[in-house]
């Protein structure tokens, strides 16, 4: 059986993510299993989107063909397209998002032939994604109905500076919890920090030690700091949710793009 995923922009208010799902399910039927990997992803936010699909599609069987409706408009600059990578499907919008899911360069790379001009460009996460991967559920392959190219459009995932005695690293993604996500892995941590003590400092806070767990401070409401299961410096705050406190976001004022910094001594 098929497994088609979904990663939208679209929310719960409107008629949009079921009528995907009525296009898909009205083609393959029983043949498919359907899952929303997000619909909540901020209005054309292709980092958020892809850093949810990056931390999230290797769960999935490969084979998995993932539709991606984030900034999805289709034009003359804007071609829908099909990537393969690590034995998983994406068709989306080029738009930039799928350079930020990859480590190296994809397998293959597909343009989908439609004519630009067609009335299927105002939905064409249902007109044009979901007819592709219906297809590809089907057991067709891209080149059938995609040409092959070599480049898609590239934006560049941040980096954590890093010199002897430091890391400086940046805020990437903030979760439904609050909990502010940095692009400091654990393994630079260690590469750098040599086991020596750290001070892990944010606007007029520091943290001065890890911990494996949210509950392994001693108070709601206390700060933290801990390697997520993606293996991401995380700074968060125990049971940090209204009515507990406020999170690491509105309790610590720590935002999109903050700047994190660890020092070793």
């Amino acid at each position: 059986m098929a497994i088609i995923t979904l990663t939208t922009d679209f929310g719960d208010k409107d008629y949009y993510v079921s009528a995907v799902k009525g296009s898909v399910l009205s083609e393959l039927g029983e043949k498919v299993t359907l899952v929303d990997i997000s619909n909540h992803i901020p209005i054309f936010d292709v980092r958020n989107a892809a850093y949810i699909l990056r931390k999230s599609f290797e769960t999935f069987p490969k084979g998995t063909i993932h539709i991606v409706g984030v900034d999805s408009e289709i034009n003359a600059k804007t071609l829908p397209i099909i990537m393969e990578y690590k034995g998983h499907y994406f068709i989306g919008a080029d738009n930039g998002l799928f350079s930020l899911i990859y480590d190296y360069p994809p397998e293959n790379l597909f343009e989908l032939r439609i004519d630009i001009n067609a009335n299927v460009l105002t939905f064409p996460t249902k007109d044009i994604f979901a007819k592709a991967a219906c297809h590809i559920a089907r057991g067709g392959t891209p080149e059938i109905i995609g040409v092959r190219i070599k480049g898609i459009k590239s934006y560049q995932n941040p980096r954590p500076t890093t010199q002897e005695k430091f890391i400086r690293g940046t805020v990437i993604h903030i979760d439904s919890y609050g909990n502010a996500i940095t692009n400091i892995s654990k393994q630079v941590f260690a590469e750098i920090g040599k086991n020596r003590p750290f001070s892990i400092e944010f606007r007029n806070y520091d943290i001065k030690k890890l911990h494996t767990s949210y509950s392994a401070v001693v108070h709601e409401g206390e700060k933290l700091a801990l390697f997520n299961t993606n293996n991401d410096l995380e700074i968060s705050v125990n049971r940090g949710v209204e009515g507990y406190g406020g999170s690491a976001t509105n309790l610590l004022g720590l935002g999109l793009n903050e700047i994190v910094t660890v020092t070793f001594t």
